[in-house]
């Protein structure tokens, strides 16, 4: 890897080189997630969540075309206030994101690569891109998939985004051979709610239980992630019925409006939080907060 390209914060360095556990973190959810002021407000919170539960936070993006692990009080503000202007970087995208010296928010694959690149084992997010209803006409599968099926960093999240086919986005893992770990959970979590009446590959009920199971992966050289599904606290749960209407609403709207890739997801959470009336970014930001006290947890025990 040429470093002229990469830049690792001082404080995520110096944890690495010493074996302390370390988080990465997204920056979408900074710059496509939520309007600024809260979109900032969130990402330092979870930075303090993952502090507090003994890990030290690796918030990812690509800035002037330097991929960063590690962003900076006035970074992650520079991106809140920028906002959609940024892009929305994949795996496709960082190659041109960063010849042009431009700005990149990272999506859960962007995030992987970079926390891969410098040593990272554990990731914090809210929910995996997946396969998008309709994509057997479409094609439209999220690169996510793909990049947990060659990138070795375990994923914690809430399941896969409930505006998905979950069915489908599970067997896309299974032939990708990525192990979906339900924690404290027999069942799927689908994002904004605890069920999906789907089941995962195994329930582990303790961080040191998932941190072992990636241990083994990582010492039998067995490439690709781990996904950690982690459902949403109780108290910020929706109700099921509510959520999916919404969402049927939103993809009836984005299919009359033509809207397509990347536009997709951001547009169908908007709309699902304009329907649902704020609940469902109130329910986003809990289970962000929830996965990066967990994923911090997975840490701690995984540098043991």
């Amino acid at each position: 890897m040429n470093e002229k390209h990469l830049e690792v914060s001082p404080e995520v360095r110096a944890a690495l080189a010493a074996g302390k556990p370390v988080v990465a973190l997204e920056s979408t959810i900074i710059s496509h997630g939520m309007p600024y002021p809260q979109n900032v407000e969130t990402a330092l919170n979870v930075e303090r969540i993952v502090r507090e539960h003994g890990a030290v936070p690796a918030t990812t993006a690509i800035i002037g075309g330097k991929l960063k692990a590690g962003l900076s009080r006035d970074e992650i503000e520079y991106l809140g206030k920028k906002g959609m202007a940024v892009t929305k970087v994949s795996r496709r995208d960082i190659p041109v994101i960063v010849a042009k010296g431009a700005d990149g928010a990272s999506t859960v694959a962007t995030t992987m690569i970079i926390a891969a690149m410098v040593g990272i084992r554990v990731f914090a997010t809210g929910g995996i891109g997946g396969v998008h209803r309709g994509a057997q006409q479409t094609m439209d599968i999220s690169a996510d998939l793909d990049e947990l099926g060659q990138t070795a960093v375990l994923v914690v999240c809430a399941g896969a985004k409930a505006i998905l086919d979950l069915p489908l986005t599970l067997e896309y893992l299974e032939t990708k051979g990525v192990t979906v770990i339900g924690y404290g959970t027999d069942e799927l979590p689908a994002f904004y709610t605890r069920v999906s009446g789907l089941g995962v590959d195994y329930r582990l009920d303790t961080p040191a239980e998932v941190a072992a199971a990636f241990r083994a992966k990582l010492e039998l050289g067995l490439k690709g992630g781990m996904l950690v599904t982690n459902p949403i606290p109780e108290a910020y749960s929706m109700d099921p019925a509510v959520i999916n209407k919404a969402i049927d609403e939103a993809i009836a709207e984005a299919e009359e409006k033509g809207v397509k890739g990347k536009e997709v997801t951001p547009f169908l959470l908007a709309k699902v939080k304009d329907i649902t009336g704020g609940d469902s970014l109130a329910s986003n930001i809990q289970l962000v907060y929830n996965n990066a006290a967990l994923a911090a947890e997975i840490a701690v025990n995984l540098a043991k």
